[in-house]
């Protein structure tokens, strides 16, 4: 039988993945993965000249990468200053493959962007109010997107296809297609290249990222899709055949208000698809590692963005199934059903009709 370490050690060995943590931060932003997996192994002089960052601190975090067991080093006993570091297929993947779904430096990016904060989180946590989208600023907006973009891109249109009456509606010519909540746009475009003959558009209340989900949308060429800045409480470009609303139904402080204005954006017989987290149904303690994510996510981020808006229900991201299914009849939808797409990363798809 399993036996779980000490409370002592648990908490040493989190401070630890911290400080990790906080250095792969440092190698994402710096570009030194990057380089590592373009160039193959380097001594961290070369590193640091090929990335105009300075050598002494590259040959620390080489060697603390190596120890962290993130990088490989050709020679663990020789001088640091001539020992090549590199990335494992394994490491670049994880570091630095936009199109992989295991690349997580975006995640810790996202977490980096909520440790920036800390002070203004215990101001919030106090006081009341939160911490806004606003305030975390680029590092969250990036950890978010990049982090959610290889699901969209590469498993999202094989999953829909496997919902025969959703494939129908989207694949029909002319069907009018609402993302909300759309943030950098990769879910829309994802949407829109796989049912070109659907006309796609993307809603968000954060004008940044609408801005750089339509230089998204022209760079990859992409016609039939529109991106909108929106508040989201009214639905613009309607009817539409079907709404999807991507991870974001748990950061609205409106959600109701939103659900509702979707519903009246449908065009007969249409559906909402709501993606969110597959939150358990009820507390665990302890929990497992995916719902101990997802809390805390919760107390750094979502949370805190929620509630900097007044009169926020302050839903988090731990939002369970009865959550989602009461803010949908409290919409107006009459029916929630739990859609057959079980392989999407720890999110749960709701269809509202």
């Amino acid at each position: 039988m399993e036996t779980t370490p000490p409370l002592a050690d648990r908490v040493f060995e989190t401070g630890v993945a911290m400080m990790e943590g906080l250095a792969v931060y440092l190698g994402d932003r710096l570009g030194w993965y990057r380089e590592l997996a373009a160039s193959g192994p380097l001594v961290p002089a070369e590193l640091a000249a090929r990335t105009h960052t300075h050598h002494r601190y590259a040959l620390e975090w080489c060697e603390q990468q190596a120890a962290a067991g993130f990088l490989t080093a050709n020679d663990a006993t020789g001088d640091g200053g001539e020992r090549r570091y590199g990335l494992d297929a394994e490491g670049v993947a994880v570091f630095t493959d936009i199109r992989s779904t295991d690349f997580l430096a975006p995640f810790v990016r996202l977490v980096a962007a909520s440790a920036i904060q800390l002070p203004a989180l215990l101001e919030a946590y106090r006081e009341g109010g939160g911490v806004s989208w606003q305030q975390l600023g680029d590092d969250a907006r990036t950890g978010q997107a990049d982090m959610n973009r290889p699901w969209f891109e590469q498993v999202l249109p094989g999953e829909l296809a496997g919902a025969p009456h959703l494939h129908a509606a989207l694949g029909r010519p002319g069907a009018a297609v609402a993302d909300v909540g759309c943030g950098f746009g990769w879910s829309t475009i994802a949407l829109a290249r796989a049912y070109p003959e659907a006309r796609v558009v993307g809603i968000d209340i954060d004008g940044p990222s609408v801005e750089r989900a339509r230089a998204h949308a022209a760079d990859a060429g992409i016609e039939n899709v529109e991106m909108v800045h929106s508040a989201g409480e009214e639905i613009e470009g309607g009817p539409y055949d079907v709404v999807f609303l991507f991870e974001c139904l748990h950061d609205m402080p409106y959600p109701v208000e939103v659900l509702t204005a979707v519903r009246r954006s449908l065009a007969d017989g249409g559906t909402v698809v709501v993606m969110d987290e597959a939150a358990a149904d009820e507390l665990t303690a302890p929990a497992d590692l995916v719902q101990r994510a997802l809390y805390g996510f919760s107390v750094l981020c979502c949370l805190p963005d929620s509630l900097s808006h007044p009169d926020s229900v302050g839903t988090g991201t731990v939002i369970r199934r009865d959550v989602v299914e009461r803010y949908a009849r409290e919409a107006g939808f009459g029916r929630v059903d739990e859609l057959p797409i079980e392989d999407f990363g720890f999110w749960r798809f709701y269809e509202l009709r």
